[in-house]
């Protein structure tokens, strides 16, 4: 995931619902801006890079037009974010990063390839979705390889677990999908736990089978997942629906 000073304060639980204070949607992480990405900021952000605010937005103000929102929760270097958005243009996507360099190597290439269906928003994502997405607002939400947090005492940092997968199904329209993708199994199989015991959400993945999705045609094979699979190493999808 992505790097960036933590937020000074916790995100307000929804009523019944506890979710740990030192969950965040990012860790932090070294990184130096480039040139072009810090052009890209300056030049594109005032356009694309959407302020926090602590109320709900208007997603088809924001987007300048009506149409399925998707949420993407830390995109790091927008190569999956990108090239998705452009392979649905009729969709929107309401895309989390805190880390400068990756918000900038989006802004890059949301210009090189004239994308006009993305809106970045620089803030923690638990915040973002606490505060300003609307209940039954989305379309569809893609969380990719989110930090896996290998080792078991820091298990309970991990992002996907079930307080906060209640908030984003009640922000999912009916028939909306959850999508998560990860390469460490163990992680894969919280994942798969965790969104089964959601009363919200439904299993897309044939009930023969071991619960993991077929990879959708729409995400790429990233250079790091290509890497990985040559070297053996699973990746694992798990796509629910909102019921």
């Amino acid at each position: 995931m992505t790097a960036a000073p933590a937020p000074s304060s916790a995100p307000a639980a929804p009523p019944g619902v506890a979710h740990p204070k030192s969950i965040r949607s990012f860790v932090r992480r070294a990184g130096r801006t480039t040139t072009g990405q810090a052009k890209a900021l300056e030049d594109l952000g005032p356009k694309f890079v959407l302020p926090y605010s602590g109320h709900a937005i208007d997603l088809a103000a924001t987007f300048g037009r009506s149409a399925p929102t998707i949420l993407e929760i830390g995109f790091g270097m927008g190569e999956a974010t990108a090239h998705i958005a452009a392979l649905m243009p009729e969709n929107n996507f309401l895309c989390c990063e805190v880390h400068p360099p990756g918000v900038g190597a989006l802004l890059k290439r949301i210009d090189e390839q004239n994308l006009a269906n993305i809106r970045i928003l620089a803030h923690d994502a638990v915040e973002v979705i606490d505060h300003m997405l609307p209940l039954h607002g989305l379309a569809g939400i893609h969380i990719f390889f989110p930090d896996p947090w290998h080792k078991k005492k820091h298990n309970k940092r991990r992002l996907i677990q079930a307080p906060l997968v209640a908030r984003l199904a009640a922000r999912l329209k009916p028939g909306g999908y959850l999508h998560c993708a990860t390469d460490w199994q163990p992680y894969a199989e919280q994942i798969l736990q965790v969104l089964s015991t959601e009363p919200l959400l439904r299993n897309t993945a044939d009930a023969a089978g071991d619960g993991f999705a077929p990879k959708p045609d729409y995400r790429p094979l990233t250079k790091f997942e290509n890497r990985g699979l040559k070297l053996g190493h699973g990746v694992w999808d798990v796509v629910f629906e909102r019921v």
